[in-house]
């Protein structure tokens, strides 16, 4: 009953919490405009009709959490010292590697993974031909940023969405 009114609680709690957060406040106010903005959020999601994910390998999902934590670590310290290094000359450039994934929802934290990496930035998916184009801040080699993204980051999403 309650999912024919509301069609993904979760995302519902979700979204009326986070409002809450932003307007910092629980005034009656913005907890009715929370309450609208959050059924408004998951009708508009039901209109889309997501396919529902599966995950196959729990495990995977810590040990993908763990890589990515400390992939955006070293991200930041590089960036950082790219940044404030008066020597240092990066190379910002595009790189185009090419993936077998075909799981929307692996792609979709594929995606995630490499635009909260800092230094990185997802630009365009090609499913015809399976080519990701990233942005990177510091190209000094393809073959190593292609290597990272489908031996780090590639494998074990196939592992956990696809198994």
């Amino acid at each position: 009953m309650i999912r024919r009114f509301v069609p993904f609680p979760a995302l519902a709690v979700s979204l009326f919490i986070m409002w809450l957060l932003l307007a910092q406040s629980t005034s009656p106010g913005q907890m009715l405009l929370g309450a609208l903005v959050a059924l408004l959020g998951t009708w508009a999601m039901a209109a889309l009709r997501p396919k529902p994910s599966v995950v196959r390998n729990w495990r995977q999902i810590l040990l993908l959490l763990g890589i990515v934590l400390w992939d955006i670590l070293r991200s930041n310290l590089s960036v950082a010292h790219l940044i404030l290094s008066p020597r240092a000359r990066p190379t910002a450039g595009f790189v185009s590697i090419e993936l077998n994934l075909r799981n929307e929802h692996a792609l979709a934290v594929l995606a995630l993974i490499i635009t909260a990496t800092p230094g990185t930035a997802w630009v365009q998916f090609d499913r015809l031909n399976r080519t990701l184009l990233i942005h990177v801040l510091d190209r000094l080699d393809e073959e190593e940023w292609a290597d990272v993204i489908q031996t780090r980051y590639e494998t074990k999403l196939m592992a956990i969405f696809e198994s």
